[in-house]
């Protein structure tokens, strides 16, 4: 198997995007390890916080008139974040701070249920009053600056995984617009060069026909020329987007048959399957020929010159099918993803772009699809196309 230089780029956008993709859950996942460091510090400053806050009202509570409570005060109302809420042990709500009471809402049904919801995730503290067997629950939620902190890590990744998918988009459309470039400028000089050698053997047969009118070898080397002619053709045509135009399959899949037939080996029997009924849709007939000579071309390497190759036409709803199977050597599983990959072959020679440009055709142009319908190494391969009616 050869990889060519679009193969090898391939490649290496495959290595950017893993390394990308690496980086981002790299970054992800330090951002959240950093994150439930710092949290969880901080849910221990909050707890001990609460503690003193805790002992500051029990001092408040057990207070009598020679007791100073400047600094007693000063603790309970320098808590400004903290959601707070007392309960009594009867579940009363006693004494709440820091909690955000909506308009409408029964504030002490709230604030009573927000403290068991408290109580049940564990945050409290239970504070005594000397030797009597009454007690208080003091009910505390994070802070909002908390809630923020530990949500940001997720807000991070979501960032970091957008900015992924956007690089490696940008990568793969900048490259492909890059593939195209190089292919139509390719395909262009390609029919450039080729039109005059053509022009000067169409001038040529015309001379032979008049000295040799005869001769039956002309007509043939005049088919050959004029073959010559559409293949500069369908090379401009390459880049621009032709106009579709009604054109039966039935005379495309003939044409097809008839031009294998008479440059492939007697041993390669070429069978067509076809509707009585003229199958007719918009496409470039030209255009399309090409790809199924090119699947045709690819049966026979894989038959090695010998074989069958059958050529099948169906409609199905609002599509037109035509499926080309051979019973050549297959394609293995791992490289059926690579099929239609720019530069990737398994011939010896061979620039690996039949398959990319047929695909192109078919579905650029043409707005169809062409896929691997079934192959199994040593028994064949069948591809099959779908065309709009």
């Amino acid at each position: 198997m050869r990889y060519n230089k679009c193969m090898q780029w391939t490649d290496r956008i495959r290595q950017v995007k893993i390394l990308l993709v690496t980086a981002a859950v790299v970054i992800a996942v330090a951002s959240l390890l950093i994150s439930h460091f710092l949290v969880r510090d901080l849910q221990s400053e909050e707890r001990g916080k609460m503690e003193v806050w805790a002992e500051a009202l029990r001092a408040l509570n057990e207070a009598d008139d020679a007791t100073d409570l400047s600094l007693v005060l000063s603790v309970i109302q320098e808590n400004n974040t903290i959601p707070v809420i007392v309960l009594d042990r009867d579940g009363h709500v006693t004494d709440f701070r820091n909690i955000d009471i909506r308009r409408g809402q029964d504030s002490a049904d709230y604030v009573a249920r927000y403290g068991r919801r408290m109580m049940e995730a564990g945050n409290y503290i239970k504070i005594g009053y000397g030797d009597s067997t009454d007690y208080q629950m003091v009910c505390y939620d994070e802070s909002t600056m908390l809630k923020r902190l530990t949500q940001w890590p997720y807000w991070q990744l979501g960032i970091v995984m957008i900015f992924v998918v956007v690089a490696i988009f940008a990568l793969l459309s900048s490259k492909k617009a890059e593939q195209n470039k190089v292919w139509v400028g390719l395909s262009k000089e390609t029919a450039h060069q080729l039109g005059t050698p053509i022009s000067s053997l169409m001038a040529w047969v015309e001379i032979l026909k008049e000295n040799y009118p005869e001769d039956d070898l002309i007509p043939e080397m005049d088919k050959d020329v004029k073959r010559l002619e559409r293949i500069a053709e369908r090379f401009s045509k390459i880049g621009s987007l032709p106009e579709p135009v009604e054109s039966s399959m039935n005379e495309v899949l003939e044409h097809v048959v008839d031009y294998m037939d008479r440059r492939t080996s007697q041993k390669v029997e070429i069978k067509r399957v076809l509707p009585e009924k003229e199958v007719v849709i918009k496409m470039n007939a030209s255009l399309f020929e090409w790809v199924v000579e090119n699947l045709c071309k690819n049966a026979v390497d894989a038959m090695e010159g010998a074989g069958h190759i059958v050529i099948t036409l169906s409609e199905e709803d609002c599509r037109v099918v035509v499926e080309v199977a051979d019973d050549g050597k297959g394609i293995r599983k791992k490289d059926l993803p690579n099929v239609f990959m720019p530069g990737f072959t398994t011939k010896t020679r061979g620039w690996g772009l039949g398959l990319s440009l047929a695909k192109r055709i078919v579905e650029e142009y043409h707005h169809g699809r062409i896929y691997v319908k079934h192959s199994e190494v040593g028994k064949g391969t069948t591809f099959r196309i779908e065309m709009p009616k």
